[in-house]
């Protein structure tokens, strides 16, 4: 991502629970369903830092009420480390109803399975 927006009210962090570590320079893109035309517009990309979380993915003004997907590039990520897995990408699907409030988007990740919550 080019800047850090520090104050972004939606944040995510990558653990790589097979390893017990950080999901580190994992690619993801943020984007914004499109009611109307019914197809997904990108928001923004970034990498996970070396801590598995990925700063700064969209602003508080461009954080409006509407249906959010969050794609992580997995596939990519274990072969980084030299592994295979079985899920190439992962995508997580989201409604926010009130943007005021904060959202946190943890991916929990082995190479065979994941699952996600909504955290604040």
């Amino acid at each position: 991502m080019s800047s850090t927006l520090p104050n972004s009210p939606l944040t995510t962090y990558v653990l790589n629970t097979g390893d017990g570590a950080p999901g580190a320079r994992m690619a993801l893109s943020l984007h914004r369903l499109d009611s109307l035309l019914v197809i997904w517009n990108l928001v923004t990309v970034g990498t996970t830092d070396e801590d598995g979380r990925c700063p700064g993915l969209i602003t508080t003004k461009a954080f409006t009420p509407g249906m959010y997907k969050m794609r992580f590039e997995t596939g990519q990520y274990w072969e980084s480390l030299g592994q295979n897995s079985f899920y190439p990408y992962v995508e997580i699907v989201f409604t926010i109803t009130n943007p005021n409030e904060r959202f946190h988007l943890p991916l929990l990740l082995s190479r065979f399975s994941y699952s996600t919550y909504r955290g604040s």
